[in-house]
């Protein structure tokens, strides 16, 4: 399990360096364009390794690929999800779904003292998960009719974006804790007519 989180935290590192000089290459003056490109077939190569590495180590374990089984079947969750969930995030399935969502610091916590009331916020959690289910949650809400239909309705009732994304994610978490919990795949619910 920590194998796997590190894997997931190096790989994270190499996309964020990758980006770097992706920034880069952008900028400088086309003579220096190719002192750039083989620094990003370098981070390619290794971020590909690096993802070769997770997908051997979850298959290398029966509890691992039972539960990646599970968290993939959602549309949205792909392996590095998969991975960063199982990894860094191993009570999901064992708790409440306010645990969950807290766990993840998706919970909205209330900012209030005798007569202030302030806005509800997020903190604390995992912020790795958090990261990793933030970037699910975009590819979800294209491919994935609830959080389609979740996310359109909240923005239509006026939340902004964010709120709206952060939302989708718990509701995403308290899907996969009960998945999890009951070892069933996803079942997008069927239209009622």
């Amino acid at each position: 399990m920590q194998a796997m989180s590190d894997l997931v935290a190096r790989r994270n590192q190499l996309l964020v360096m990758q980006t770097m000089e992706k920034n880069r290459l952008q900028i400088l003056p086309k003579e220096l364009v190719m002192t750039i490109k083989p620094i990003l077939t370098v981070f390619k190569n290794q971020i590909t390794k690096i993802e070769n590495k997770i997908v051997a180590l979850i298959e290398s374990c029966p509890d691992y690929q039972a539960k990646n089984c599970i968290l993939q079947s959602m549309k949205g969750i792909g392996k590095i999800a998969s991975a960063s969930i199982i990894s860094n995030l191993p009570e999901l399935g064992y708790m409440t779904k306010k645990q969950a969502s807290a766990l993840v610091g998706v919970a909205p916590m209330n900012r209030e003292s005798g007569r202030y009331k302030g806005l509800r916020k997020i903190q604390g959690g995992r912020h790795q998960v958090r990261t990793v289910l933030y970037m699910a949650m975009m590819s979800a809400i294209q491919s994935n009719p609830v959080f389609k239909e979740t996310y359109q309705r909240l923005v239509a009732a006026g939340k902004p974006k964010k709120v709206a994304i952060i939302a989708c994610i718990r509701k995403m978490v308290v899907i996969l804790n009960s998945m999890l919990r009951d070892g069933v795949m996803w079942e997008a619910p069927k239209a009622t007519n």
